[in-house]
């Protein structure tokens, strides 16, 4: 049988968190009645994230560019699903999410969505964090986190734009939201189904760092300062 749905996971040296993100997708997939293909896209990986993906059968996909939107749309562009979900290595979706995902696009009345995001704990410091942030998604009104929608939109609005090298996520999400408004579609979020994701940025940087570093969060959230994004995402993890 055919897969329906294609999970797309970029992971740079994600031995400690890939596992637990491929556990949640099993459980995830179980939930529903046509398989799921797993693509991880290996980039510069020096651990075993490759050796615990193909022993959790996922396909292999290579994108060694520091660039999140690139790394993406290789996973996509590899996908023989006809539904395209998005997940980053160190969150864990709900065991829901599937089902509802196949649930509203079959409806026809959405063109995809994003999910509520909750971290894996909570902090005075990242609460605070989380409000120096908001102002910015509550401008493109969108959600994030796991994203999905039919791989036909994905590519009729030419997927991620790589000449962000940071919020290419949001990017993708406000881009998709206006293709699904020409032709009638709403866009979804799983409030009820929420991703989980690490605090591991937290950990490093300190959890009150956002709120601290204004200047650094109107940065990323710019897209095109390649600085930011390699201290934030691409050079943070050297091993």
């Amino acid at each position: 049988m055919s897969p329906r749905i294609s999970l797309i996971i970029p992971a740079h040296n994600e031995a400690a968190f890939l596992p637990a993100c491929l556990a949640a997708a099993a459980l995830a997939a179980a939930e529903i009645d046509s398989p799921v293909e797993i693509i991880v896209v290996l980039n510069r990986c020096t651990d075993a994230t490759e050796e615990i993906a193909r022993q959790h059968g996922c396909r292999i996909v290579n994108e060694d560019a520091k660039n999140l939107s690139l790394i993406r749309n290789a996973g996509v562009a590899a996908a023989t699903g006809e539904i395209i979900v998005t997940c980053d290595a160190d969150s864990r979706m709900h065991p829901g999410s599937f089902q509802e995902i196949l649930r509203r696009l079959d409806s026809g009345k959405v063109v995809g969505g994003g999910a509520m995001v909750l971290p894996e704990r909570w902090s005075l410091g990242i609460i605070a964090s989380v409000f120096a942030i908001l102002p910015y998604l509550a401008f493109c009104g969108v959600s994030f986190g796991l994203f999905w929608c039919r791989k036909r939109d994905f590519e009729e609005i030419g997927g991620f734009d790589s000449r962000f090298v940071s919020v290419e996520d949001v990017d993708f999400a406000r881009r998709l939201k206006a293709h699904g408004r020409r032709s009638r579609r709403g866009w979804g979020t799983l409030l009820w189904k929420p991703l989980v994701t690490s605090c591991r940025k937290f950990d490093q940087f300190g959890d009150w760092y956002l709120f601290r570093n204004p200047a650094f969060v109107r940065k990323v959230f710019r897209g095109d300062d390649r600085q930011a994004a390699d201290k934030f995402w691409y050079d943070v993890r050297s091993e």
